[in-house]
């Protein structure tokens, strides 16, 4: 347990770990280490669907930066939709309130909305999250060191 968040939430004992946008916008990237800890790890991982419009609204972006083919963008998404449970609005909605007022960003008060849920903590490299107290947010890097070390 991390502060007041389980770790170890599951029955079949997987860590669930809320992960913001930034994160996933790793995963497009060939030789990330996000990508890796995101593949390998034996997380349950979630995420707003939210942060799926975005992955979509910046997909030109994404595949102009990083040389992709439209095709090859969308076969990461794929993956990316296998490893990682997407949460409709609606299902953390009534944590929203209280998301926004904790949450640094507002932004960003979906992701809080959703640890909220789940007592659980956020993967975030986003360090403005980290100012407030109820929600424990890891960078890659902390989660490298607690988990992978």
């Amino acid at each position: 347990m991390i502060g007041q968040f389980h770790l170890l939430e599951k029955e079949d004992n997987k860590m669930r770990i809320i992960i913001d946008t930034n994160i996933l916008f790793s995963f497009f990237w060939k030789d990330s280490l996000t990508k890796k800890l995101l593949i390998t790890s034996n997380f349950e991982l979630i995420s707003s669907e939210i942060a799926l419009d975005e992955l979509n609204k910046y997909s030109n972006q994404i595949i102009s930066r990083l040389n992709l083919t439209r095709k090859e963008f969308n076969n990461q998404l794929e993956k990316l939709k296998d490893i990682v449970k997407f949460e409709k609005k609606q299902d953390y909605f009534n944590f929203i309130s209280e998301a926004r007022k904790l949450s640094p960003d507002v932004n960003d008060a979906d992701f809080f909305a959703l640890c909220l849920k789940y007592l659980c903590i956020l993967w975030s490299n986003d360090s403005m999250l980290k100012n407030q107290d109820k929600i424990k947010v890891l960078s890659t890097e902390e989660i490298i060191e607690l988990f992978f070390e």
